[in-house]
């Protein structure tokens, strides 16, 4: 009996024993499970984690290129170009898991396309100083080229002046212009009268000025006699000069040599008519004497 009762007891302990060694792996097995799923939800959460960053280091590229953009510089569209590479890898980031080799991928690839925005914000920046430096010397070119032309205009006009003033200056002048009548006796002898049944003669004389500046050479003047009944005397002849024309009386021929020149000529008629008559001295056709006389 007591034999039994040992057998029982033993037995009884063999199975709390089992049960132990059950429950404490039991226990260590639930452990395990809890430790991995925390592992695993730190894992997810620093997954997620590290993702937002590079997403906003993404954003925050962007957010540069745009400025750098809106400048509107000559690299413009570079930047465009470099910008859109960045909106592109953002839109690959946001469909992928975010496990840890693809966040490697666009960690690497976020570096690589942070040092070309640097190089070209670098180039961008130095072609804005120069062009600046370009502008300042273009904005003082031109208030150097206007004032030059300012200047040049002041000579232009100060020359047109000069050259009016010569032109004016070489101009010959005709002095002293006198008309007589004279009778011719048969020695020769002239003599000055009023009368016009008395007149076979007309005499003009006048006077060319010294000019220092003036042409030199051969001079033609061309001399209009009008009478009291507007008929031109002597010669008759039309010469015409661009759109005018002039008739006159005589031609007078002088070799001027910048020094005086007293100038007479003849212009014989008959029956000359009573009244006022007018002489006229031409310089081609620009009017340089005149003056008039009477014949009772």
């Amino acid at each position: 009996m007591e034999e039994q009762q040992n057998n029982s007891s033993s037995s009884l302990k063999a199975i709390i024993a089992v049960l132990a060694i059950l429950l404490v792996g039991s226990l260590v097995y639930i452990y395990k499970l809890t430790t991995d799923a925390k592992e695993v939800k730190t894992e997810l959460v620093k997954t997620v984690t590290e993702k937002e960053l590079v997403m906003k280091d993404l954003e925050s590229l962007k957010t540069t290129y745009d400025a750098a953009i809106a400048e509107n510089t000559s690299m413009s569209e570079e930047l465009i170009i470099e910008r859109d590479k960045v909106v592109a890898l953002m839109g690959d980031l946001k469909k992928s898991k975010g496990d840890n080799a693809s966040l490697a991928k666009y960690k690497t690839q976020y570096i690589k396309l942070e040092s070309d925005m640097k190089g070209l914000l670098a180039e961008n920046e130095g072609l804005k100083k120069q062009n600046t430096t370009l502008t300042t010397q273009r904005d003082s070119t031109v208030v150097v080229l206007g004032e030059s032309k300012k200047f040049n205009e002041v000579l232009v006009g100060q020359n047109e002046e000069l050259t009016k003033t010569v032109e004016k200056g070489s101009k010959l002048t005709v002095l002293n212009m006198k008309t007589s009548a004279y009778k011719l006796r048969s020695s020769g002898k002239q003599i000055e009268t009023d009368k016009a049944g008395r007149a076979d003669v007309l005499k003009i004389s006048f006077t060319i000025a010294e000019n220092q500046i003036a042409k030199s050479g051969d001079k033609t003047y061309y001399v209009q006699v009008i009478d009291s009944k507007s008929n031109v005397l002597g010669d008759k002849k039309t010469e015409t000069f661009g759109d005018r024309s002039l008739t006159y009386s005589f031609t007078s021929n002088v070799k001027y040599e910048n020094k005086t020149v007293n100038v007479s000529e003849d212009l014989p008629g008959k029956s000359f008519e009573k009244g006022t008559y007018f002489v006229n001295v031409f310089d081609k056709d620009e009017l340089v004497s005149k003056t008039s006389f009477t014949l009772k």
